[in-house]
C-alpha cells in the first residue's frame, strides 16, 4: 500500500519577488570621532583634574584667609580617584608599614591608600579624640598651640611610616607628625599632601629627613 503523496504548498508571490540578500560587505565600519568641542579626559593630567576639583573660598575662615576646600574634589569620583593613584602609584614596592593620616582630611586619603598598599592606617588626632593610652606631640599656631596625638603602640620602632594630609601651609602639623614618629624610633618615609602654599613656607619646619610629596601647588594668603 503506497503513502500518500506530500505537496509542499506554492510560495506566494510575494515571497518568489523578494530580493537575495546582499553579501556580507568586507569594508570595516567606520566610527565618528568624538566631538573636538569636549576634551577627553586623558589629555588631561591628573594633577589638572585635582586641581580644577579644588574650590577657593576667600576670607574663610577669617578675613584675609583663602581656604582651599577638597570636599569638591571628594564630590568629583575622578578627582578623587587621581588623588588615591598618584599615592598608590608612588608608594607601591616601597615597603610601607603604616600610613598615618592627620585629622581631619588626612584620614580621608590616607585610609584608602593604607589598604591599597597592604599596610596599618594609624590615625593621628587631635586631644581627647582617640581612647586608650595616647602618646602626643604639641605645635605652634599663629595664637595659641595645639596637639595631635596616636595610640601608644600604633607605630613601632624602626617601621616606615608614610605621613598623609590634604595641605600642608606653615606646616606646623606636619612637622609634629615627624617629631612624633622620631620619638618612637619610626622611620618617615615621605610626607604626602595634595595642596602645598608655597608661599608660607611650610616645607622649611619639616626635618631633614622628612620629604615632601606635593600633587598641586596653590598661591598662599
Amino acid at each position: 500500500m503506497f503513502a500518500p503523496l506530500r505537496l509542499h504548498p506554492t510560495p506566494s508571490p510575494a515571497l518568489l519577488c523578494r530580493p537575495s540578500p546582499r553579501p556580507t560587505s568586507a569594508r570595516p565600519t567606520r566610527l565618528h570621532p568624538p566631538s573636538a568641542a569636549v576634551p577627553a579626559m586623558a589629555e588631561r593630567s591628573r594633577e589638572q583634574v585635582i586641581a580644577e576639583s579644588i574650590r577657593e573660598i576667600p576670607d574663610f575662615p577669617k578675613p584675609g584667609i583663602q581656604f582651599y576646600d577638597i570636599t569638591t574634589t571628594l564630590l568629583d569620583p575622578a578627582a578623587f580617584k587621581a588623588c588615591v593613584d598618584l599615592l598608590v602609584e608612588r608608594y607601591q614596592g616601597k615597603n610601607i608599614d603604616a600610613v598615618a593620616g592627620f585629622e581631619a582630611r588626612g584620614l580621608i586619603f590616607g585610609a584608602p591608600l593604607a589598604l591599597a598598599l597592604g599596610c596599618a592606617f594609624v590615625p593621628l588626632r587631635k586631644p581627647k579624640k582617640l581612647p586608650g593610652e595616647t602618646i602626643g606631640e604639641e605645635y605652634e599656631l599663629e595664637y595659641g598651640s595645639d596637639r595631635i596625638e596616636m595610640h601608644v603602640g600604633a607605630v613601632k620602632e624602626k617601621q616606615r611610616v608614610l605621613l598623609v594630609d590634604d595641605l600642608i601651609a606653615t606646616g606646623g602639623t606636619m612637622a609634629a607628625g615627624a617629631r612624633l614618629m622620631d620619638r618612637v624610633g619610626a622611620e618617615v618615609v615621605e610626607a604626602a599632601v595634595v595642596i602645598e602654599l608655597p608661599d608660607l613656607k611650610g616645607r622649611e619646619k619639616l626635618p631633614s629627613n622628612c620629604p615632601l610629596f606635593v600633587m598641586v601647588q596653590k598661591a598662599g594668603a
